[in-house]
Order: structure tokens, then sequence, then C-alpha cells
């Protein structure tokens, strides 16, 4: 059957500038985190928009490998499928109508050029109900973009609750493992959600079994070294009262009381003092100490009496 009609028909008298508008608005933050839409010249996206009134996706004799649904393969070229399209555009009856057409088809996974799933879209453009039908359709939330972020950690960074409980209410078959991914800089969710002072999203992190000691993969900090490299005070109360280890390593040997010194928030450094275990308190010796102290070693002192030109 045709896509709704009256659905494609409130999409297609839709006012080009306000849906202009919707675009820009997505740039809200400084990473670009759309496909690229916004670079599309006009009469380019009045193409695309037109291709989408024209679309039809019929009911009966289907192939399920698509032979008979071309639209499958088309993309943009910055790699937007009709889906991603639809999403970016917020035109969502039309992308109900899509999704209702590909349960469980891989169709609902595929990835344009920043390797962004209608998923990924679904959380940036603010649309809960869209993430819900998509992970109920069959979307993989595993599924990671160009920077490594599952959908969940783009809710995280965002700040978006709303997306942030589906995500985590609809996803629990691999809702353990996305909270051990880290991303390509080395940050799992929590450690995203600490970054951004979502406190919310960092107490419901840990509950549904965030790893709160979990070290970023750059230097080995946990959430609550970030926290005192943030000199966020609220964000280290809560973090030991979730439970973080006060004497977590990181890879160079500092504990959070260590990142203290040289920091202007004294009551942070109290807080982890008293708690950090005693012979952990003392900074940890520097290589160039430990060479020096090699150098002057009893072996190295058999040579002192050495002289050249009678010195």
């Amino acid at each position: 059957m045709d896509v709704h009609s009256a659905a494609m028909s409130n999409y297609m008298d839709c006012d080009f500038d306000e849906m202009d508008s919707k675009n820009r608005k997505m740039q809200h933050c400084e990473d670009r985190v759309d496909s690229g839409v916004d670079s599309l010249k006009e009469d380019e996206y009045r193409k695309i928009v037109e291709e989408l009134g024209n679309l039809s996706m019929p009911s009966h004799n289907v192939n399920k490998a698509g032979t008979h649904e071309p639209w499958k393969q088309e993309v943009t070229e910055d790699g937007d499928t009709y889906l991603h399209l639809a999403i970016i555009h917020e035109a969502e009856d039309y992308a109900i109508q899509i999704i209702k057409r590909c349960q469980n088809d891989s169709f609902l996974n595929k990835q344009n050029n920043q390797r962004q799933t209608a998923l990924h879209l679904a959380v940036i453009t603010e649309l809960p109900h869209m993430v819900e039908r998509l992970l109920k359709a069959g979307c993989d939330p595993r599924l990671v973009d160009q920077s490594g972020n599952t959908a969940l950690h783009i809710a995280c960074k965002r700040g978006s609750l709303a997306c942030f409980s589906v995500l985590t209410q609809n996803q629990t078959q691999h809702l353990r493992s996305i909270l051990t991914i880290p991303n390509y800089s080395g940050h799992t969710c929590l450690h995203i959600a600490a970054f951004q002072n979502y406190l919310s999203m960092v107490e419901k992190l840990v509950q549904l079994g965030a790893d709160i000691n979990a070290k970023e993969q750059c230097s080995g900090r946990t959430s609550l070294h970030l926290a005192v490299d943030l000199q966020n005070l609220n964000l280290v109360h809560t973090l030991i009262a979730l439970g973080a280890d006060v004497n977590c390593l990181t890879y160079g040997g500092y504990t959070p009381y260590h990142l203290t010194f040289g920091r202007q928030n004294r009551e942070i450094q109290r807080q982890l003092f008293d708690r950090t275990a005693q012979e952990l308190r003392p900074m940890p010796e520097s290589e160039s100490e430990e060479s020096d102290e090699e150098l002057l070693s009893d072996e190295d002192c058999i040579y002192d009496d050495i002289q050249f030109c009678g010195r």
C-alpha cells in the first residue's frame, strides 16, 4: 500500500522555511552530530523532499531481500537513507511507516557516512518515542558512530533524560555490554555523564550496573578522578556516596587525593584525605627521581676517585 495519504500530505505541505529552521536547530552544540543535511543546496533539498513524497511501499508480494523495495538502496551523498532523512527532518508519520515496513530488517541498522544509525539520529533530534519504535522494531543499540559512541553515549552527552530512559528500559538484553563499551576517546557512558555533571544520570547508570571504578583508557582515571579534575564537589560527594573507591590508582599511580594538589577546592582535598589509605597519601615518586637514586647507588660510588687533569 502507499504511505498514508494524510501523513504525506501534511509532510509535503510543510513550509520549507520551517523545515530549514528545524535543521539549524540541530546545530546547537559544537560537535557536528547531524549527517550533513544542512549542507545541502536548496534545489537538492527540495528534490529529496519530492522523492520522499513520491515514494510508495507495496504491501503485497514483497521479497524479504528487498528486490521489490529499491527505495531501501537509495542514499544521499552523505549516506543517509530515507529513514535517516525522515528522522532528521522530524517527518515522524513518514518515519513510522518506514519502521513498520522494516520490522527486524537490517535496513534499520544502516549507517550513514558518519556511521550514524537512525537510532543515533533519533536521540540527537530528541525523539524518545521514535527511539522506542526503532528499538522495538529491531534496531541494534550496540552500533557505534564514527566517534565510537552508541546511542546511549549520545544521550548521556546531551543530557537527554527522556531518550536515556527509553534506551535503558528497552535494551536490557544488551545494556550490560553497552555500559562497558568505551568510545574512541576511551570514555564509557558513566565517564561522559560525569564530565557533563548530569548527577541523576550518574546515579542511574551505577544502579543499572555501570562500573563506578571503570578507568578511562587514556590515563586510567575513574569518574572520581574526573570529578577532582573538574573541581566538582557535588559530583565527588555523589560518587563517594555511590561507593567509588578513593584508593583507585591511575596508570601513573595517582589516587583522586593526589589530584587535589595545586587545586583550589580545599573541601574536596579534605574529603578525600580523610578517606584515602594512609600509605597512599604521599605522592608517588617520579621516574626521574628513581633514575637519580640509581645513579647514586653504591656500585657507582666506587668510581668517584677518578681524576682528570689533577681534579
